[in-house]
């Protein structure tokens, strides 16, 4: 049975039975506490805490999940892998102990004719929690299942909870009996390599207590509503039905496999170390398609540094397989292929999981190519030195040089003997991230503790934005910090963070610049606010100055924002929605939003794209954006459900977390966008769009940069001017300048090229006279001296190869010359074969000179480069060759 039939049986199954359909939630967690979604009931945690009320009693669900904090073990095993499906059905408040045991129980066993999966019941062994009477009577008398093949274990292994005070309660697996292939007899109690757990059943009916770890903590009484939260792991069931050893040669991860042996030749199961390899492969690269998909980036914090970890691992091990050339775009294809039956999304945005994925690849082949070197060079000097520990600055300078996540360092450092001294590695990392983000940090936060901002948001319950119907209005202001601390009032010329009950101030956020504005008190108090920041959700903090009279908490105010550049930063705002949509209509769904700043005038849009963009598709874009300005569409702005948004095609950014009800802002029939930023009315008023260019800021990743109404305008009445000025120098039509300014800097470079080939000329022929005043130093002909000023590297080692040909028969000669380009000296020195055999090779002796020049130099032993910072000191680095040749001769 193929893993998408396992997966529409439990969702048909449990349909059928009253449960609603949840579809996977993304891996990106909606919760503060995870990076990434781990396990199956995290979507469930807010209704079985109390925090939400559940949409219906019944659910279930098949979630994607990735656990991470043993990536290094992937590959060496067959049990671990990093992203797994978690098949869970959930009760809240309905059913518990037997309804939950004949789900499961009726699931596994029905014939496959019937739906089921047709398990044999006599291969299938049940565990209870110790104490848990209950469990096993219902297991035994109303099941059936024989008393000898239910057993009872403690709370480490069937005892649940979230690790914190909370829901907890018993659980009960089932486990299924592969045969004595697998091990000796005796029930999961013994042998869970034989007796492999299949689905767990977990009874929260108590709540606990704090305490540590999985066993020590206290039951404080029963839950008021008892739930039922299971989870049948839907890779170890498909490793049943399909027949297989382990769950890497299931389905789904045994295609990446096949496709990895076509590309490198190697067959799994030939050897141990390619077995690792192909594992490793299979795993990462199925879990960084299902990553991309969710929209995580490869990046070096957070998930996207787990993306970026696991993809380089995958990549790494197929060139240790004897991969030589790019391989992702074939792995990546195998994956979306198989794993789209189960998630069409997959399919849908299948060029943009594409274009993410080459993307990391060239970047970690380029950063490949140069670390390596730089890796193999610090091992020979760490072996060299008699150490065995490569130094952690050598480790921090290939992260943040190359681009070499420290396991890769570790994993090659550890394939040549050596460990890495890791604490020094990351305090540089910590050194490096708390320099980043104390800037951003200052800016948000300023230097309050944040909890003096959730006691504001506790006492008050937070900020009401009214800035989208109106630009002033009353309020109160109901929290006051000075110098981070909060304080009861605030005098004159003191910096001071204002929470208002309400307030039209715009808080930073969505890529838009906050509002600027005065807050007046009754009393005649005025703060002038110079920022405003969401440090905590839901808490609008006002920074700025007291420039009269004095502030204090609980007074009566008067916001006001500067209107004129709220209207500047809503037309660019308005303008970014309208250049994302004209990307995406010219580059395709590629083209997806990756950030982008919206401030007074001007905005930039950052999105995904492998290449540049053309100079003509850019043209296009910034045309098609102000036909749209022409055609005075109205903009619009409405709540709705998240559903309903995407319903009507709402572009919604990757990454954004959005609850239930969103805001959707459209421009006519143009554009569509999930968006609480504020906007213009109509496109008119934006007036003009000027496109000023793009760039790459990353891997796959382009900036656009434009200027929006005034500034647009500005902007191009400048560039009038300097097309009027070139008019005039060229004497030329404004449509002729490209013509004739190519003209002529033709004719310039052409010039230039005469003028050098007449320099190096006239340097040749000093070679002759030369090579005929050569001195003799026992029998060594020695040339030595300056050239002109001016003669570039390439003329003066033409010159000294020219010199060297001149001196007649075998006579060891020795050419040193010296001058001075762009003030700094430079010398090039070159030895004949019989001068070698005397001792004099032109390394040794440019080093030499180099030193004394202040500089240095290297190259063959028959011709050698330097160069230095004291010109000044060519006399003496002539001397010193001199030296040297009669010293060696």
């Amino acid at each position: 049975m193929e893993s998408a039939e396992i997966r529409r049986r439990w969702l048909s199954f449990f349909e059928e039975r009253g449960h609603a359909v949840v579809p996977s939630a993304s891996l990106i967690a909606d919760d503060p506490t995870l990076l990434l979604v781990n396990a199956g009931m995290v979507p469930f945690k807010p209704y079985f805490l109390g925090e939400t009320k559940p949409p219906a009693p019944r659910a279930t669900s098949v979630q994607k999940c990735v656990r991470t904090p043993d990536i290094e073990e992937v590959g060496k095993t067959t049990r671990h892998g990093t992203f797994f499906q978690m098949c869970g059905n959930f009760s809240f408040g309905d059913y518990f102990k037997e309804g939950a045991i004949k789900y499961a129980w009726e699931l596994l066993t029905s014939s496959v004719a019937d739906g089921g999966y047709g398990l044999e019941p006599e291969k299938l062994w049940i565990t209870v929690y110790l104490d848990d009477d209950e469990a096993e009577t219902i297991w035994r008398d109303v099941i059936g299942v024989p008393a000898e093949r239910i057993q009872r274990l403690g709370k480490k292994d069937n005892f649940w909870s979230m690790g914190v005070p909370g829901p907890c309660g018993p659980c009960s697996e089932i486990n299924y009996d592969r045969g004595p292939e697998f091990g000796v007899e005796g029930g999961p109690a013994v042998n869970d390599e034989r007796y492999v757990e299949i689905w767990n059943l977990v009874f929260m009916q108590y709540e606990r207590g704090a305490g540590d770890g999985k066993e020590d903590f206290p039951i404080l009484g029963d839950l008021p509503s008892k739930n039922i939260d299971t989870g049948l792991g839907l890779e170890r069931l498909a490793m049943i039905l399909q027949g297989v050893q382990n769950m890497y040669e299931t389905d789904t991860l045994r295609v990446v496999m096949d496709k990895a042996t076509e590309l490198t030749g190697v067959r799994y199961g030939a050897a141990q170390n390619t077995d690792v390899s192909m594992r490793v492969v299979a795993d990462h690269i199925r879990t960084s398609v299902m990553l991309i998909g969710d929209g995580v980036t490869p990046g070096n914090e957070g998930r996207g540094y787990v993306l970026r970890r696991i993809m380089r691992r995958a990549i790494r091990n197929m060139r240790l397989m004897g991969a030589t050339g790019p391989v992702v775009q074939a792995l990546v294809d195998v994956v979306i292929d198989t794993m789209g039956q189960q998630y069409p999304e997959l399919v849908t945005d299948r060029k943009r999981i594409e274009t993410v994925a080459l993307a990391e690849e060239a970047a970690f082949l380029k950063a490949v190519k140069g670390g390596t070197n730089i890796l193999d060079t610090a091992v020979t000097e760490t072996k060299a030195a008699g150490g065995t520990v490569l130094a952690g600055d050598k480790a921090f300078l290939l992260h943040d040089t190359w681009g070499f996540p420290i396991d890769l360092t570790l994993e090659m450092a550890a394939e040549q003997g050596l460990s890495v001294d890791e604490p020094g590695f990351r305090r540089l990392m910590q050194e490096q991230r708390d320099r980043a983000k104390a800037d951003a940090k200052a800016k948000k936060t300023g230097h309050a503790d944040m909890s003096a901002y959730r006691e504001i948001a506790d006492n008050s319950g937070g900020t009401e934005f009214t800035g989208y119907a109106t630009n002033q209005g009353e309020s109160t202001i109901v929290g006051l910090l000075v110098n981070g601390v909060s304080a009861p009032a605030a005098s004159e010329g003191d910096d001071v963070e204002v929470v208002l009950d309400r307030t039209p101030f715009y808080a930073e956020g969505g890529g838009q610049l906050a509002d600027q504005g005065r807050i007046k008190l009754d009393s005649g108090a005025v703060i002038v606010v110079r920022d405003v920041q969401q440090p905590v959700p839901g808490v609008s903090v006002h920074k700025g100055s007291v420039q009269v009279g004095e502030v204090t908490v609980g007074a009566s105010a008067y916001a006001a924002i500067d209107v004129n550049r709220r209207r500047a930063i809503a037309r660019a705002h308005s303008a970014t929605h309208l250049t994302h949509q004209a990307l995406r209509d010219a580059l395709g769904p590629t083209a997806a939003q990756a950030g982008s700043e919206n401030s007074p005038g001007r905005f930039r849009f950052d999105f995904g794209s492998p290449n540049a963009v053309p100079g003509t598709v850019l043209t296009d874009v910034e045309q098609k954006i102000n036909d749209v300005l022409s055609r005075e569409l109205d903009v619009t702005a409405e709540i709705m459900s998240i559903d309903e948004a995407k319903k009507q095609g709402a572009i919604a950014e990757f990454g954004e977390k959005y609850g239930e009800r969103v805001r959707v802002v459209t421009i006519g029939d143009f554009s569509k966008e999930l968006c609480g930023g504020t906007h213009v009315g109509n496109t008119a008023q934006l007036g003009l769009v000027k496109l000023l260019g793009e760039s790459s800021i990353g891997s796959g990743v382009r900036r656009v940069e434009a200027l929006v109404g005034v500034d647009a305008y500005n902007f191009l009445a400048k560039e009038h001017t300097v097309v009027s000025q070139l008019q005039e120098l060229v004497k030329g039509r404004p449509e002729e300048l490209p013509e004739k300014i190519a003209s002529m800097l033709g004719k310039l470079k052409d010039a230039e090229k005469e003028i050098e080939k007449f320099r190096a000329e006239k340097v040749l022929q000093a070679a002759a006279g030369l090579a005929a005043n050569a001195q003799d130093i026992h029998g060594v002909a020695l040339v030595v001296g300056t050239v002109p000023d001016g003669t570039g590297a390439d003329d003066l080692r033409k010159l000294v190869l020219d010199v060297r040909g001149r001196i007649q028969g075998d006579r060891p000669a020795v050419v040193a010359l010296f001058t001075t380009a762009n003030d700094r000296p430079l010398t090039v020195i070159a030895t004949n074969e019989a001068a070698r055999e005397r001792g004099l090779k032109a390394g040794d002796l440019v080093r030499t000179a180099a030193k004394t020049l202040g500089g240095g130099g290297g190259g063959k032993p028959d011709v050698a480069q330097g160069g230095g910072q004291n010109p000044a000191a060519i006399p003496e680095a002539i001397a010193a060759v001199e030296r040297l040749v009669v010293e060696t001769v």
